[in-house]
């Protein structure tokens, strides 16, 4: 008999080359900002002194960090319904597993709002009890023509035995 995995591994096959959704608006605040800055120790003025980003920045105005942006693939990417939720039948785990390739193509300026479009670009059963999911996240900026970032993400999906 078929594991939970390798019943599942058919179905997300089935969409490697589609997009499966966009979600929800999120709004990047200067609070936000700053948390992020305190948690990795980067105050740079570009991300943390509007009076000196004003003057000096190209931008004219505090910029969230690219790594801020990446963070938040996480949240965005919950508010993408699945394209099939029975792939999804019996995980006791999703793991982030790592990044293939990552760009911060244009920068998210302070109060943007930013969402996520997924596309599923490979699925791999791993073992009777994993597979593999490669999902290209695109994070949006409202407004911009150009993406803040465009991530080759790696998610480990275990099923219960």
């Amino acid at each position: 008999m078929a594991t939970a995995a390798e019943q599942a591994i058919e179905r997300f096959q089935k969409i490697v080359g589609n997009e499966e959704g966009v979600g929800e608006w999120h709004v990047v605040p200067q609070e936000q900002i700053n948390l992020f800055a305190d948690a990795t120790y980067d105050h740079q003025f570009i991300h943390v002194d509007p009076e000196r980003a004003a003057r000096e920045s190209p931008y004219k105005v505090p910029i969230a960090h690219g790594f801020l942006t990446l963070s938040m693939v996480p949240h965005l990417g919950g508010s993408i319904p699945p394209a099939d939720p029975q792939a999804y039948k019996g995980v006791a785990a999703g793991i982030n597993y790592g990044l293939d390739k990552v760009r911060f193509m244009s920068p998210v300026k302070v109060d943007s709002r930013i969402r996520a479009r997924r596309e599923m670009l490979e699925a791999i059963l791993k073992n009777p009890t994993t597979i593999q999911l490669k999902q290209k996240v695109t994070i949006e900026v409202e407004g911009e023509s150009k993406p803040a970032c465009v991530a080759e993400t790696l998610t480990r999906l275990v099923y219960a035995g």
